[in-house]
């Protein structure tokens, strides 16, 4: 028999951004694999509940053709005996929206829909996960990651998947936005297998956000200085990079210590001064120790620059 998978999915479009893109959890392995489908040009796709993948390229195809949302969702289902069994989420580029749930969906399946998102889920705790997912959607600030991010978190929190959780994705696409502008594909994160897949797509978002993705130039630049100066040494000097007592200055050394830990985390993404400014910024905000203490106060400063 075909596994069972008990997913709930955010699909979602960011017009300011002229991106698309899709967050989904699973009781299933490596559901990034199966679930979502992006592209800049077409539009957004989750194919879940005993999943036709088909539904995923071929409904981009349709949203390029210039179909809306609810018109694939008619032509996806309509050619398929098994739709009964199936769910799925759509956003298009033209921003029209749609979702269908099969009758013969496990208990609870739903889905509902908001300007520019439809949330969708199947062998969810309780119908309070897709509210909580849309609620979170609608309130959070920040982009359309930290949005998409904020919607699986709510939806775990308020009862998620029945079954429990396993894996995790994110993907979003926006015209040139890949590696060097050679492609779409903007955002693109998975946890395959994980006890809180959720809470470690997050971290390793923040890593791709910090190595891959462009902001803005900050308007001002903080010197790392006093008690923060003293404690980033220490974690540079715990990490092999210094090698100097710590002394609430941040010289020369530290500035060469700071180098060579970006070099080693292709950190280059971001300027010597920018990061040392981020870091300033964003290290009473950031918790762990060491490298997850340096990588999340980087997080936390740039978060405050518009992303290119």
């Amino acid at each position: 028999m075909q596994p069972r998978p008990s997913t709930f999915s955010i699909v979602a479009r960011d017009p300011d951004q002229n991106a698309v893109g899709v967050a989904v959890q699973s009781k299933f392995i490596s559901v990034g694999s199966v679930v979502p489908f992006v592209s800049a040009d077409a539009g957004a796709i989750a194919t879940q509940s005993f999943a036709n993948v088909a539904y995923g390229p071929d409904g981009l195809d349709l949203l390029r053709d210039g179909h809306t949302a609810d018109e694939v969702v008619e032509r996806l289902t309509e050619a398929d005996d098994d739709a009964p069994s199936r769910q799925v989420g759509i956003v298009g580029q033209d921003g029209s929206v749609a979702a269908f749930t099969g009758d013969d969906c496990f208990d609870v399946a739903g889905d509902m829909q908001g300007a520019t998102y439809t949330v969708q889920g199947n062998i969810l705790e309780n119908e309070a996960t897709l509210d909580a997912m849309a609620e979170a959607f609608e309130t959070t600030d920040g982009g359309l990651p930290e949005r998409l991010l904020a919607a699986l978190h709510a939806g775990n929190d308020a009862g998620g998947d029945k079954r429990g959780e396993q894996s995790a994705a994110m993907y979003i696409a926006k015209p040139d936005g890949g590696y060097d502008g050679g492609n779409d594909r903007w955002v693109d994160v998975r946890v395959d297998d994980h006890e809180h897949p959720i809470d470690e797509l997050e971290r390793v978002f923040q890593l791709y956000d910090i190595t891959l993705l462009e902001r803005d130039e900050p308007d001002e630049i903080v010197s790392l200085s006093g008690e923060t100066a003293e404690a980033v040494c220490e974690t540079l000097a715990d990490l092999g990079f210094y090698e100097e007592a710590p002394d609430g200055e941040f010289g020369e050394a530290a500035v060469e210590a700071l180098e060579s830990f970006r070099g080693m985390n292709n950190f280059e993404n971001h300027s010597l001064s920018v990061l040392e400014d981020a870091i300033a910024r964003g290290w009473s905000d950031a918790d762990g120790e060491g490298e997850q203490r340096l990588v999340e106060a980087i997080w936390h400063g740039l978060s405050r620059l518009e992303r290119k």
